[in-house]
């Protein structure tokens, strides 16, 4: 890490002496901040197994950005993240009592601030070339690697990036990511084939707020980071994407999705649109994976695959989607089949708002999506509703040589208020039931959240 700072740093200077220095008071006088205030409120009532818990939990913060101007190509960005937790006297009880939601706070349900973004960035389009390089601390979003947004703080990454377009409708993106620093969700997730599934460590929650090397947050062994290949073509009608994530000494994912729309015949408001998502993840290198927290011999040769056909009309959207993961015999290890998420990933078309059991093994699936915008009613409101079931093989891992169908309905909904300009005010509910079940227990509940976000 040192030598990467040191990095930047040296290309930064070299850079700046190469121009007239007296233009670098520029770039910060005519920098833009920028960031977002979030208010978010969660409230979750469990059922369905002994010792069930109401639990809910309050919290203030966002971040602040500044990003200079761009100077001969050349800029900077540093964010700061924080998340606060207030209205304590409002809480069901203490957090060791589990009445405290954890999933909008730090390690120990505690406040928390981090540094998010600290980055350069560099456009070669001075050189006629549509090129350019985000190197350092930021967000960073590619299929199965992500920020993950859900709760208060997101997940950000040391990331050093380039992204070309110079081929009309098509865009390269060559990465190496070395470290993470998960958000407030991951305090969600006790580890497992679970949360390693659903976009967090197999060993547990490592800790908010920190950078850690990709492989010791994943297994707890140093590796070299995640390299990622990235092609994606968009045009009017149609959409492409291919991504490739190096996992070293863990896994290699290869994702590819396409998608088209085109006008109904029969009605030119009408746009139909069909999607198609595939993921092959393999072993690769000294598969640490073994040595995980799951333990086990096995090998990750897992293929994952999902199809949503779906129309919009006017302000209205509705889908229906499948999706397919191949199953473990009784003898594999939980992982062998599954699809491994663990650097916040979470692209398929079947997931539910909670519940992410699409990619353990075995496990077929099906969602049902319909959507409203009041915009032509001149109203700044959405509302959106879904449906997802998931059927579970016996051999899924999570709960052992058990089959049952999870399910969950949920809804949310966004107001933008005009008298408040970059004001969002969003409602959230979701309803699983048996999002977990064995022969002598089974976890179902109730969650609403209230989440207000102004943007400057």
């Amino acid at each position: 890490m040192k030598r990467n700072i040191v990095l930047s740093v040296a290309v930064a200077a070299m850079t700046s002496s190469l121009y007239a220095v007296d233009d670098l008071s520029s770039m910060f006088t005519e920098g833009k901040a920028s960031g977002q205030v979030r208010l978010f409120y969660i409230d979750r009532d469990y059922s369905g197994f002994t010792g069930a818990k109401h639990r809910n939990g309050t919290a203030i913060g966002g971040h602040l950005k500044f990003e200079t101007a761009a100077y001969n190509g050349l800029s900077f960005g540093v964010a700061g993240y924080t998340t606060n937790r207030i209205f304590r006297g409002l809480e069901y009880g203490e957090p060791h009592e589990g009445k405290v939601d954890p999933s909008l706070f730090g390690t120990g349900h505690e406040s928390y601030s981090i540094l998010g973004e600290a980055y350069l960035h560099y456009d070669l389009s001075q050189f006629g070339t549509k090129t350019s390089a985000k190197l350092g601390y930021q967000r960073y979003d590619v299929p199965m690697m992500g920020s993950d947004d859900a709760r208060m703080l997101p997940n950000t990454f040391e990331a050093y990036k380039f992204v070309n377009s110079d081929l009309e409708n098509v865009t390269f993106q060559v990465a190496q990511v070395n470290r993470i620093a998960y958000g407030t969700f991951s305090n969600i997730y006790g580890g497992g084939i679970l949360g390693a599934t659903a976009g967090y460590p197999i060993q547990g929650n490592v800790g908010t707020g920190k950078y850690i090397n990709m492989g010791e947050a994943a297994v707890g062994k140093n590796t070299n980071g995640v390299t990622n290949a990235m092609v994606s073509f968009k045009n009017k009608n149609f959409h492409a994407k291919l991504s490739n994530d190096y996992a070293w000494d863990l896994y290699n994912t290869l994702y590819a999705d396409a998608g088209a729309t085109w006008t109904c015949l029969l009605s030119d408001s009408v746009k139909p649109f069909v999607a198609v998502q595939v993921i092959k993840q393999d072993s690769a290198g000294d598969n640490y994976m073994k040595h995980s927290p799951m333990g086990g011999d096995g090998e990750i040769d897992s293929l994952f695959f999902a199809g949503k056909i779906g129309a919009k009309s006017h302000g209205i959207t509705a889908y229906v989607a499948y999706s397919e993961t191949g199953g473990n015999d009784a003898s594999d290890a939980s992982y062998n089949n599954a699809i491994i998420s663990q650097f916040g990933g979470m692209p398929a078309y079947t997931q539910g708002m909670v519940t992410r059991h699409q990619f353990l093994a075995g496990t077929k699936a099906w969602k049902a999506v319909g959507a409203y915008s009041f915009k032509e009613q001149g109203v700044n409101l959405s509302a959106a509703f879904y449906y997802a079931s998931l059927d579970m093989d016996e051999n899924n891992g999570y709960s052992a040589s058990h089959s049952w169908t999870a399910s969950e309905p949920g809804f949310d909904i966004k107001y933008y208020p005009a008298a408040v300009k970059n004001l969002q005010l969003r409602l959230r509910g979701n309803f699983p039931d048996k999002f977990y079940e064995s022969d002598v227990k089974e976890v179902s509940w109730n969650e609403y959240r209230f989440i207000v976000n102004y943007n400057f």
